[in-house]
């Protein structure tokens, strides 16, 4: 499925970013592993890698911060000039400061958004110019002669959450996956001259972000891998812009923010007549009290 491919997983030190390496190798691909240096004990990209290798896979580590506009393009550049090129990304770097947002720092908000949307950001911007251009530009630096990966193949996997549709605690989290659904759609449009296909996973799995309220049994992060690879792969070339929710035994195609009920009211509305008829008018038999928290 993705035989002479190159992608890289951010992330993928643990939990999913561990499990889609681990998967994507499997199906042929040589696999990139980024996540941060470890702390002592934590497991690292290396170990990843050593897995990898000694189950007949091909992959390489590459420790460093993906908020980081000059990393990004050195390990994209790096990437290509180790393997010859690039076919996709998938994005599992994260991280949580959950809190009230009354009580939320800047630096809580800041470092929350920073990981999951400006690192999405970064990376899509930095492997979009490199497809656009045919690796001749990257942050960093400048690479002839090597080929971009295939129109088929290209592929950018963000990921987002159910957290998305809100969850108390969580401002700064469900803003950032909000927007990443966002970005998504709108590389999605972008790109797609380029041959580049981006969609957006919502995986609900037993992390350890996840492990106070999931059941490791029924959502295992193995169950999840597949669609990444699928996503990544040239089985995949019709589908992009897409927002893929998959949890345990279920996968799930996600609508795209749309009308739920429109109200026409000739020379417009005015604040007396919003106030008559708004709750009759777009409330009747709909829910107006969305203060509850979702179901994941």
């Amino acid at each position: 499925m993705l035989d002479g491919t190159v992608q890289i997983v951010t992330g993928g030190a643990g939990g999913l970013g561990a499990a889609a390496s681990k998967i994507l190798a499997a199906n042929g691909a040589t696999v990139v592993v980024n996540d941060l240096e470890p702390d002592t004990g934590d497991p690292s990209a290396r170990q990843v890698v050593e897995q990898i290798i000694n189950n007949g896979g091909d992959a390489a580590a590459h420790a460093g911060d993906v908020t980081s506009t000059n990393y990004v393009g050195r390990l994209i550049s790096e990437t290509v000039e180790e393997h010859g090129r690039l076919d996709g990304i998938v994005n599992f770097a994260g991280m949580l400061r959950d809190g009230y947002l009354t009580n939320m720092s800047d630096e809580e908000w800041n470092s929350v958004i920073d990981v999951h949307l400006t690192g999405h950001f970064t990376l899509l911007r930095a492997a979009g110019r490199y497809w656009q251009n045919g690796n001749r530009e990257t942050e960093t630096s400048d690479i002839d002669g090597q080929g971009s990966g295939s129109a088929e193949t290209r592929s950018f996997l963000t990921v987002s959450s159910p957290s998305a549709k809100g969850n108390p605690g969580q401002a700064n989290y469900a803003a950032a996956k909000a927007g990443i659904l966002g970005l998504t759609r709108t590389a999605a449009m972008e790109l797609a001259q380029f041959g580049v296909r981006v969609n957006a996973l919502v995986p609900v799995a037993y992390t350890g972000m996840t492990n106070a309220f999931l059941d490791p049994d029924a959502y295992p992060v193995e169950k999840v891998a597949p669609a990444v690879a699928y996503l990544l792969s040239d089985e995949a070339t019709r589908v992009t812009g897409c927002t893929v929710r998959v949890a345990g035994d279920a996968i799930a195609l996600l609508s795209e923010p749309t009308p739920e009920r429109i109200a026409f009211n000739e020379g417009g509305w005015d604040v007396a007549t919003l106030s008559d008829r708004f709750e009759e008018t777009l409330g009747d038999d709909t829910n107006l009290d969305r203060s509850d928290v979702p179901d994941w």
